[in-house]
């Protein structure tokens, strides 16, 4: 991707956060690249070449600044670029696609050629997909390295490196230090728990956020305690919680992590930057959308820290009240859910699992007071997600996507798009046939519903909260 290098300086002098994330800019003179919000000394203009990411810019020679933090910056949303496969491949690659399986076997998933996912990679962002995952782990393992006091081999295996020597090498080829000694700072407040920090493009509603999480929460795996958004986790064997809240220091959420989920932190970010909608970008969206988003500037869209609980809770809502689904969703953490202790009292289940709902009998499902028809839903969604655990990742064409979701029986087009909007973090889903919606709009004629919302596009997403909220 072109960036216009006069237009990006202009973006670094004022130090514009609308941009954070969306370029860096690698200052010659200092052999650093940073973040354009960053606060040291402004660098001269000869002295600056610009980048669309962290991975071009250490392509380049570069190495990340130690006072900005890059490895903080807020992602990009899926309809941001123009090549929504590229944004689609790299977020793959940042769930570690590639740890394990090879560009081949991403590709195949992908329904491409190896050929062609190199080369979409590379227009889009001027890297290899190789570079690109070299620089997600190395930014990774430098967060660990700064935040936590995890050991550094425990550090190089939950950064996706395969051994320590690996680590070791890529980390001193590319930083000029040695992990240790770029450690020399890090230290413990003697809780054993980790603390990291994730950022976004201010402003954001976090008491919105928190509303609308707290009305739809499974009773037991998650809590709303004093500002703060709690849960239960349980990845790659791991099982422990989560605590996450504003920064007191930046515009950032502060993810408090149990010592138990010390090698699984990457994934629970990224995970917790999806929940929260952190590559947002919420000066473009309220230009876009206008009067409805004049209140509320730093309303997100509450995306999902796993598809299936998202797809369970939009199944369980379907034509009831939202109360009244809330109800049934504590009714199924309880009856499919594994009991587990937590120093947080609010906290004690693990969400239950695809596997374990799709093995369940049709008397078990209904118990919970769901008809059957609804548990028959609940059974197939189970067995497609157990099937093809990606089924509720985003992708590079969404409307196949949409379209492969309802082919679930049970599944129709409000269940779709709010899936698109939650699971997805698809910017532009609108569920027109939302009740709400249409109170909120004044009608009931989706044809005119549908023509409202043009012009809202590519955020018609945003604007589906905005119109929600209206009626709260």
């Amino acid at each position: 991707m072109q960036l216009d290098q006069e237009s990006s300086y202009q973006a670094l002098v004022s130090r514009d956060p609308r941009f954070d994330g969306l370029m860096y800019v690698g200052v010659s003179s200092t052999g650093i690249y940073c973040r354009l919000i960053c606060n040291s000394r402004r660098p001269l203009r000869r002295n600056c070449t610009f980048y669309p990411n962290a991975a071009a810019a250490e392509q380049a020679g570069f190495r990340p600044c130690l006072r900005c933090r890059p490895e903080l910056a807020p992602g990009n949303a899926l309809v941001d670029s123009r090549n929504r496969l590229a944004v689609a491949l790299a977020r793959r690659i940042e769930d570690g696609a590639l740890n394990e399986g090879s560009v081949s076997a991403l590709a195949t998933e992908m329904g491409i050629s190896d050929r062609h996912l190199r080369r979409v990679i590379q227009d889009e962002f001027g890297v290899s997909p190789n570079k690109l995952l070299e620089t997600q782990r190395l930014l990774t393992a430098k967060l660990l390295l700064t935040d936590t006091t995890l050991p550094v081999i425990d550090v190089a295996f939950a950064s996706g490196f395969s051994s320590l020597r690996r680590f070791n090498d890529a980390f001193k080829s590319n930083y000029r230090l040695s992990p240790t000694g770029f450690r020399r700072n890090a230290v413990s407040d003697g809780s054993g728990r980790f603390v990291c920090e994730l950022a976004y493009r201010p402003p954001l509603d976090w008491d919105a956020m928190l509303e609308f999480l707290s009305k739809r929460l499974y009773d037991g795996v998650e809590a709303i305690r004093d500002s703060s958004y709690l849960r239960t986790v349980s990845l790659g064997g791991r099982i422990g919680w989560i605590c996450v809240h504003p920064s007191s220091r930046r515009n950032a959420l502060t993810v408090e992590l149990a010592p138990e989920l010390g090698r699984a932190i990457p994934a629970v970010l990224t995970r917790a930057r999806r929940l929260f909608d952190l590559g947002a970008e919420p000066q473009r969206i309220a230009q876009r959308l206008g009067k409805l988003a004049a209140r509320q500037p730093g309303l997100r869209i509450p995306g999902a820290f796993d598809g299936f609980e998202v797809a369970v809770r939009a199944v369980l809502g379907q034509q009831i009240s939202v109360k009244a689904a809330s109800t049934l969703a504590g009714r199924f953490a309880a009856a499919f859910g594994e009991p587990v202790v937590m120093p947080f009292a609010e906290l004690r289940l693990l969400m239950p699992t695809a596997q374990r709902v799709a093995s369940a009998t049709p008397a078990a499902l209904t118990k919970i007071g769901v008809t059957s028809a609804r548990a028959r839903t609940l059974a197939y969604v189970a067995r497609a997600m157990t099937a093809n655990p990606n089924l509720l990742e985003p992708g590079a064409d969404v409307a196949a996507a949409l379209s492969r979701i309802k082919e679930i029986p049970g599944i129709g087009d409000w269940t779709a798009q709010y899936l698109a909007m939650r699971a997805f973090s698809w910017p532009d889903a609108f569920p027109a046939t939302d009740l709400g919606i249409r109170k909120a709009l004044g009608t009931d004629d989706e044809r005119k519903i549908l023509a409202r919302a043009e012009a809202w596009r590519p955020w018609r997403g945003y604007a589906a909260m905005h119109l929600w909220r209206t009626l709260t």
